[in-house]
């Protein structure tokens, strides 16, 4: 840690501003990362992949006829579409960049949910460490 914060011994105290750009360092750790890498070559593919396109497209058309006719108390159309979408479903997912792309996005998720669970557990022992304290009061009176 950045010593030039202490004074006297004491802890370092940083400012809203400080932590703020620690932070956008982390996120460009994470940003540059091996996992962000892949998941972004995964999307250009996808992106140029003009049949998955056409799929995506053609999912989102029936998602907002499925809406359109469940509001119209239409359940026979809605029942067809809903079977035409998972077709398309089932083809865009077979797709092996899409498997990809999707592995990515959780592979992401996971390491941004690690981050964000450190943070939180070292946050939480050093706030009941400060505080000496084992556990939280049980009351406040």
């Amino acid at each position: 840690m950045d010593t030039s914060h202490a004074r006297n011994d004491a802890p370092a105290r940083w400012t809203r501003e400080e932590i703020l750009g620690k932070t956008r360092e982390l996120a460009g750790l994470i940003s540059s990362s091996e996992e962000v890498r892949i998941f972004q070559q995964a999307e250009r593919q996808i992106q140029g992949h003009e049949r998955i396109q056409t799929l995506i497209s053609t999912i989102k058309k029936k998602q907002k006829e499925i809406v359109a006719f469940e509001a119209m108390k239409n359940a026979k159309m809605a029942a067809v579409i809903e079977a035409e979408l998972r077709e398309l479903q089932e083809e865009l997912d077979a797709i092996p960049i899409v498997g990809d792309y999707q592995e990515g996005q959780v592979e992401i998720n996971d390491l941004l949910q690690m981050v964000i669970s450190a943070i939180h557990s070292t946050v939480s022992e050093k706030i009941a460490v400060e505080r000496g304290a084992d556990s939280p009061p049980s009351s406040c009176g």
